[in-house]
Parts: C-alpha cells; structure tokens; sequence
C-alpha cells in the first residue's frame, strides 16, 4: 500500500512537473510566421558549428510552434565571416543571424572580444565552459550591440582548439620558422603567427584549399573538425598539435531581424540557444577525438612543447591585455 501511495505520489509530481515547464516555455504557434536566414561558413553535416546550426533551426522551429523557420545557409554559400558582418552591420538585411568567430567580430570594433582570441588564453575546455556559463560572458556577447552594431548576442561556445597544419613536413616550432602560415585579418592572430617566427599570409578561407595545394601558403591554423571537413588534410596532411587558440564563436542576429518577432518568438529563440551552447559543449571535443581517429595514417600528427610556443607569445599577450588587465584577470580566475 505504502508504495502504490509513493507511486502515486511520484506520478503526481512528474505532472506538476511538465505542466510547469509547458507553462514556462512561450506560445508562439500563432504569432505571424517568420523566416530567418542563417549564415555559416563550414559545411553543415560535417563541422561542430554546422551541426550546432542545424540543432538550433531545429530546435527554434519546434519551440516556436513552427512560426520561426531558420534558414541555414552553410559552406560559405553567401561569402565568407568578414561579408556576415558587412551585410548585417550595413543593414542589407538579406543575412539575419550568423555564426562568428570571435576574432572576426574583433575587427569591427569590439576591443574587450579581443581577449577571447588571444593565445593560449584558455588553459583548457574546462576553463573554457566556466566561462561561458558565467555572468562574464554576458558582458562579451552585449559588446557588439552596444559598440552600435546592432548585432545581439545569443551565445558564446567553441569549435575545438586550433592547431597549425602545413604541406611541408614539420615536428617543432623551429620547423615553420619563415613558413607562410594563412591567416585572417586579426591583428592579434597576425601577431601571433609572426611571434612563432612564421610569415603571416591573408588569404580568404574560400581560397585556403587551393592556395595549400599551389604553395601560396605552406600552412594554415584551424580547429581540427574543420580541418577534416574542408579536406585540408589532403594538401596539408602534417598537424601540429599546439593547441594555440581555442576558437570561440559566438550566434548573433540583427536588430532588424530581433524586432520582427513577437516577445514570444524571442523567447524561443534563447531558450534555442541556450540548449545549443550545451549541444555544443557535448560535442565539440567528441567530434575532435573521432576526428583525429578516423584521419589515422592519411595524416602525420606531432604534439608539442606547449610551454615553449605559450613563452613565443608573451609581447602578444601584454600588448593585447594592457587596457583590459581586470577583465583578463577574471577571465583567468575562472580556470
């Protein structure tokens, strides 16, 4: 008797229990429909980023009744990071949200984001995830919207360590010394590569693949999900596990596209992110450990003295935390 009353009682709760979460979670099934566009660089079904944009349509159609429809646009198909940004901060309003590293947001003045891209600034994914759910993070993902971008931030996560690979044989710092390494436009990433003794090289992402098989670069630097999914192994089959980076993202949509929806949509739209930043939590060191697995002998993989590359970036580091040292300080504390 006493366990059918327990039973019972437990079966109780479990109903108050979803009857509360149903009544936390925001109607949205007759609010107008809306379509957003979602711009991504990587390919969908192969890249954490790609896989955390799919989770994210999914789950925002699902939490919206199906009013919200996020488009994903994917392998670069509408350009490359530096065109999101151009086409959402010059309201041209054909990309509604996008995926972007931290350091391509950098360089449309957003000074304090600059940390989250410096070397070695993150001891370990651990550290990484303390950040993330923390108050601090928030402070980081409003920056681009009160610098006067109108781009908001719907959450911070990560792509995996970024490493260096070349098309020329490598095993130590001194191997890329005077090697063209392709970077972006962060200065902090320029710096970086030039501390290391390498030759920064600008080339568009699009072009990478091409430029490692003709020698315009020996090398490039990318998260090795990435690194297997665009092919770059086939070009550039030597990696060198330093870990120098560990590349943050972070979601962002324009106010134009913020104020197309309804309070409730908006709602929906959070709550989307934030389980994605967990989605991506559990799967961005998963899909680097298969990934290196399943690359085997198509590649030659070497680990590094890490104490000797972090001492190669010091001036780097000084000069980029010099008028945010308490912000880097926190940031630090949270390992």
């Amino acid at each position: 008797m006493k366990k059918l009353v327990l039973a019972l009682m437990m079966a109780a709760l479990l109903v108050l229990s979803v009857s509360a979460m149903a009544e936390a979670l925001p109607d949205a099934s007759k609010d107008p429909a809306v379509t957003l566009v979602y711009a991504e660089v990587n390919p969908l079904d192969t890249t954490v980023v790609g896989q955390v944009a799919l989770h994210f349509a999914q789950r925002v159609n699902e939490l919206s009744g199906g009013t919200v429809t996020i488009d994903v646009q994917g392998g670069g198909v509408l350009g490359a990071e530096g065109d999101f940004c151009d086409n959402m901060i010059g309201g041209i309003g054909t990309i509604d949200m996008a995926r972007l590293s931290v350091s391509t947001l950098t360089g449309y003045g957003v000074p304090k984001s600059t940390l989250l891209c410096l070397p070695f600034v993150f001891t370990s994914r651990d550290h990484f995830w303390n950040f993330a759910g923390s108050d601090l993070a928030q402070e980081f993902m409003d920056e681009p919207y009160e610098q006067g971008l109108g781009l908001h931030g719907l959450f911070i996560g990560e792509e995996g360590f970024r490493h260096i690979f070349t098309n020329k044989p490598v095993s130590n710092l001194d191997d890329i010394q005077g090697l063209k390494i392709r970077v972006s436009t962060d200065p902090t990433m320029v710096g970086m590569i030039e501390a290391f003794g390498a030759n920064a090289t600008v080339v568009a992402y699009g072009e990478l693949y091409q430029s490692l098989q003709s020698g315009v670069v020996d090398g490039a630097e990318n998260p090795v999900g990435n690194y297997k999914a665009n092919s770059f192994y086939e070009v550039a089959p030597y990696l060198l596990l330093d870990g120098h980076q560990l590349g943050v993202i972070e979601l962002v949509i324009t106010d134009m596209a913020w104020n197309k929806l309804t309070a409730a949509q908006q709602e929906c739209i959070k709550i989307a992110a934030k389980e994605c930043q967990e989605y991506n939590k559990q799967l961005s060191e998963k899909v680097e450990e298969d990934t290196l697995a399943e690359l085997g002998d198509k590649i030659t993989v070497v680990e590094v003295n890490k104490a000797e590359w972090i001492e190669k970036c010091k001036d780097v580091i000084a000069k980029a935390t010099k008028d945010y040292a308490d912000l880097y300080q926190k940031i630090e504390d949270l390992q």
